[in-house]
């Protein structure tokens, strides 16, 4: 392409690869928004889903953990289930970013910015 420039054609070839990895990463900031991972707290009787995103999408208690001598234990469920979630969310987040990475050629544990 600019073969006769010397060192201009490496350029635009690091700058064609920068913006195929940005709009790469465009790409995948809207699939992390539509990948869901469930996290669970006591045995599963609560159960919080989020985006790979770690925004908080929906919570699921089970009936039967509702006395109100309990408010207490459930509430710790619930706050469980969404640290869960949200844990999984980043290690989702994380997979994502280094089958990106590897896919440009970058190593898998670069850190680049969401």
């Amino acid at each position: 392409m600019l073969k006769g420039l010397g060192g201009l054609g490496d350029m635009a070839k690091m700058m064609k690869s920068a913006q195929e990895l940005q709009t790469k990463m465009t790409e995948m900031q809207e699939e992390l928004h539509n990948l869901m991972v469930t996290g669970e707290a006591g045995a599963g009787l609560v159960k919080a889903t989020a985006s790979a995103k770690g925004d908080l999408k929906g919570l699921d208690i089970d009936p039967s953990i509702f006395n109100g001598d309990d408010k207490e234990v459930v509430e710790d469920l619930i706050l469980a289930a969404i640290k869960d979630a949200q844990a999984k969310a980043a290690e989702k987040a994380k997979e994502e970013m280094a089958k990106l990475t590897e896919s440009m050629g970058l190593p898998k544990d670069i850190k680049l910015p969401f």
